[in-house]
């Protein structure tokens, strides 16, 4: 019985429902407990600032005014379930004054109700809290939080230690828990009950198709099953009407579909070679006469094995039939062209193998993006390696007793902070490079005056590049239309490329920069007498961390990311970047962006 259609469907509905009230329940208890926790939090919090802005908390000597504290504490509005110490910053701290007296001048890491690392972080000027198990009450948790009090000069006067009992908030999440329970049955038992008569609609149909069905496999093909419905029981039964009433003309279609077969075959991308058991080519797409520069005649007289045996061994029937594996692949190279050589056995009528199918897919541009995706992946690791190396080799240097020479500990960590630093760039570029790889950054498309932002990055800039006695000289024409984009993401395009051509260029340099209209677009330049780049890497400028003079980059803080980045941006404004460069003569580059309404 549980076999049937009909209880599977009930099964179902009854774990989804189930799963869904557990992570709902589980949602709602953990919230309700992070709420109720935060709610405690906050009420400790402020009644604590309550009572250190009281005068007698705000004076200088707490040991000299302890019963004036007491005498404050005492009459302070706190709730039942709240204990409150008011704690000395001497030697060994003292509970000068507590709602519970009991607890009055007793030493502070005595009192096992206490949290000794709570008051020792205290006394170090930090406010720290903690849920701690009640120490009478194993069962029962207690909210304990640790304030320190300072004094004008900014150090510890004292703590005030304030303990509440959690047992209310734990008996309000029990309660819920309870009710979710309940809640969480009584959905199980209505999707029972309900789960029965929707599945029963659905399989009597289904069970009227499979009795027509075995009847048509007989030989009857009379077999019409009614619609009821619209719904997808409907269309299964116009289906089978359908499929009824199309049988006879299938068969007739058979010679049809091998006739398309061999279309498929001669025009699909692929290359694909049919060879029988005795090793004799029997079919040979289009694409393989051409890669083997031969006609089907020609191809057709000779042996499969010798046709192959050049390229890959393994490929030939002679090795398949010796290991006796008829399906895999193998990757060739021929004429510089790369091929992923796929094969599977095709059986006779007897049901044994009748000889192999070979599928040659053209991978040369696959493999070609494999090769800069592990080439990626060395460049980030490369990248990642050296400023983790540096933290490694300076961090040990401090463990073994520099970190006691102030000179050398203070240079030690400026340059951990830098390579730190220099790790999070890397990481903030992929990041943004990720984004942008997947359409995931949110542009604040606006018009926006080119102008400006040639203004802003001059203001960002001209420091730099009067550090180098570089003259940066601006051009702008009159009739430059605004354009429709992301402010910071265009500025930030600018900014890279302008803090290139400073960086590139060296002392006394010259950089020009340029705005222009052409056709619908604005064109901005960006010209150096800088270094330059060498004809052969123009074309890979554009790649992540490809740089041309990697030491030169490293040192002057590159993560090799920037123009990388200034491009997939670029693209994301449906516009375009250019680079023309000459070596040790300079570097041309153009952003070239369209004008609102295009």
């Amino acid at each position: 019985m549980f076999k049937s259609v009909r209880w599977k469907f009930i099964t179902i509905y009854f774990l989804l429902v189930f799963m869904a009230m557990v992570i709902v329940g589980v949602f709602i208890i953990e919230n309700l407990e992070k709420h109720q926790l935060k709610q405690v939090s906050d009420d400790m919090e402020y009644r604590i600032e309550e009572i250190v802005r009281s005068s007698a908390i705000q004076q200088d000597n707490w040991e000299k005014s302890r019963e004036s504290i007491q005498t404050t504490i005492s009459k302070w509005p706190l709730k039942t379930t709240e204990t409150l110490y008011i704690l000395s910053n001497s030697q060994i701290p003292e509970i000068l004054a507590s709602n519970n007296r009991k607890f009055q001048g007793r030493k502070a890491f005595e009192c096992k109700l206490l949290n000794s690392a709570l008051i020792l972080s205290a006394l170090d000027g930090q406010k720290v809290d903690a849920i701690i198990s009640n120490f009478d009450r194993v069962n029962v948790k207690e909210k304990h939080l640790a304030y320190p009090v300072f004094n004008k000069v900014g150090e510890v006067k004292g703590i005030i230690y304030l303990v509440s009992d959690l047992k209310d908030v734990y008996a309000t999440i029990d309660e819920s828990k309870i009710i979710l329970t309940q809640a969480t049955l009584l959905a199980l038992l209505i999707t029972v009950f309900l789960g029965f008569f929707i599945a029963r609609s659905i399989t009597g149909p289904i069970n009227d198709v499979t009795i027509k069905a075995e009847k048509m496999a007989k030989g009857d093909f009379d077999q019409f099953v009614e619609v009821k419905s619209d719904d997808e029981i409907g269309q299964l039964a116009n289906m089978f009407n359908y499929l009824t009433k199309k049988l006879k003309e299938t068969i007739s279609e058979v010679y049809s579909e091998k006739s398309k077969m061999d279309t498929i075959f001669t025009y699909m991308a692929d290359g694909v070679i049919a060879v029988n058991k005795d090793g004799e080519i029997i079919h040979a797409n289009p694409i393989v006469l051409d890669l083997f520069g031969l006609s089907y005649d020609e191809l057709s007289k000779k042996r499969y094995d010798d046709l192959v045996r050049p390229l890959n061994e393994k490929l030939t029937l002679e090795y398949i039939q010796k290991i006796d594996k008829w399906e895999g692949s193998e990757v060739i190279e021929y004429n510089s062209v790369i091929y992923r050589a796929k094969f599977a056995p095709f059986k006779n009528e007897n049901g044994d193998y009748g000889g192999l199918i070979v599928v040659l897919q053209d991978i040369t541009e696959q493999q070609k993006l494999e090769n800069m995706r592990k080439e990626f992946v060395a460049n980030v690791s490369h990248e990642l390696k050296t400023p983790i190396t540096t933290i490694k080799s300076y961090t040990e240097t401090l463990l073994e007793g520099a970190i006691d020479d102030t000179q050398y500990s203070m240079q030690f960590l400026k340059v951990i902070n830098n390579e730190c630093d220099r790790m999070a760039r890397i990481v903030r570029d992929l990041l943004q490079l990720s984004n942008l790889d997947f359409k995931q950054t949110k542009w604040n498309m606006t018009k926006i005056s080119v102008k400006e932002l040639i203004e802003e990055t001059l203001k960002r800039t001209e420091i730099f590049a009067k550090e180098k006695r570089q003259s940066i000289n601006v051009q702008i024409e009159e009739n430059i239309t605004e354009i429709f984009a992301d402010k910071d993401g265009i500025l930030q395009v600018i900014l890279n490329i302008v803090s290139n051509a400073i960086k590139y260029t060296p002392e006394k340099g010259k950089i020009d920069i340029s705005v222009k209209m052409e056709n619908d677009n604005v064109v901005i330049t960006v010209k150096d007498n800088g270094i330059g780049i060498p004809e052969k890497d123009l074309d890979r400028i554009f790649e992540r961390f490809y740089r041309v003079d990697k030491a030169r980059s490293r040192a002057l803080g590159g993560t090799g990311l920037g123009l990388s980045i200034a491009k997939q941006i670029v693209e994301a404004h449906n516009g375009d970047i250019k680079i023309r460069s000459k070596y040790n003569v300079g570097t041309e580059v153009d952003i070239i962006l369209p004008v609102v309404g295009v």
